[in-house]
C-alpha cells in the first residue's frame, strides 16, 4: 500500500510538483523524524536532519530506483545518512546509549504509528539469525557505521557487511509476503 501512495508522489516531485512534494512530506515526515530522533536523541538535531533530508529528496527525487527498494526505504536511508553526518559533526555518538533491542521502535510523540506493520517487522526481525539481527539493529537503529559495528561486535568487516546484506534481503522477502 505504501508504494501505491508514495511512488506517484515521488514521481510528481521529480517533475517539480510542489503540491505532490507537500503531500509526500505530510505522509512521511513523522516517520523520517522518528528515525532521526532515535539516532540523534536530540530534537533540534533530528529536526535539522529531517529538513536536510527533505531538501535532498526534493533535489534527487528523479534518482530513485524502484529495483533498489521502496520509496520509504530510500527516504529513510537519506535521513539516516544525514543523521550520521550530524552525529559525526556534533560528536553525538558519545552521548547516545546503544540499545540492542532489535524490535525497538522510536517512542516519541512525533513517532509514527506502525500498528500491524510494527508487529510484522518484529516478527520478521525475530526470524533473522542473532548476528544478522544485531548487526542490522546497530547499523539502522543505533546509526553505527559498518566499522563501528565491526568494533562493537568484534567481527571482520566482510562478515558484518554479509550479515547486514543477507539480513536486509531476508527482511525484504518477509515484509513483502
Amino acid at each position: 500500500m505504501e508504494h501505491e501512495i508514495l511512488f506517484p508522489l515521488l514521481c510528481k516531485t521529480a517533475e517539480g510538483n510542489k503540491t505532490a512534494f507537500a503531500e509526500l512530506y505530510k505522509t512521511t515526515s513523522s516517520q523520517l523524524y522518528a528515525v532521526a530522533l532515535k539516532m540523534l536523541k536530540r530534537p533540534e538535531l533530528a529536526d535539522e536532519a529531517t529538513q536536510d533530508a527533505y531538501i535532498k529528496i526534493w533535489h534527487n527525487a528523479g534518482s530513485y530506483q524502484r529495483t533498489k527498494g521502496t520509496v520509504l526505504t530510500w527516504m529513510v536511508s537519506i535521513v539516516r545518512y544525514r543523521a550520521l553526518d550530524l552525529m559525526r559533526y556534533h560528536n553525538v555518538r558519545n552521548e547516545v546509549e546503544l540499545t540492542e533491542d532489535a524490535t525497538a521502535i522510536p517512542d516519541t510523540p512525533q513517532a509514527f504509528k506502525l500498528g500491524g506493520e510494527q508487529e510484522k517487522l518484529a516478527a520478521c526481525l525475530d526470524e533473522l539469525d542473532g548476528p544478522q539481527r544485531q548487526a542490522i539493529h546497530l547499523a539502522y537503529i543505533n546509526g553505527l557505521s559498518h566499522q563501528e559495528v565491526v568494533n562493537y561486535l568484534s567481527s571482520p568487516l566482510g562478515t558484518i557487511k554479509s550479515w547486514i546484506r543477507r539480513g536486509l534481503q531476508s527482511l525484504q522477502r518477509c515484509l513483502s509476503l
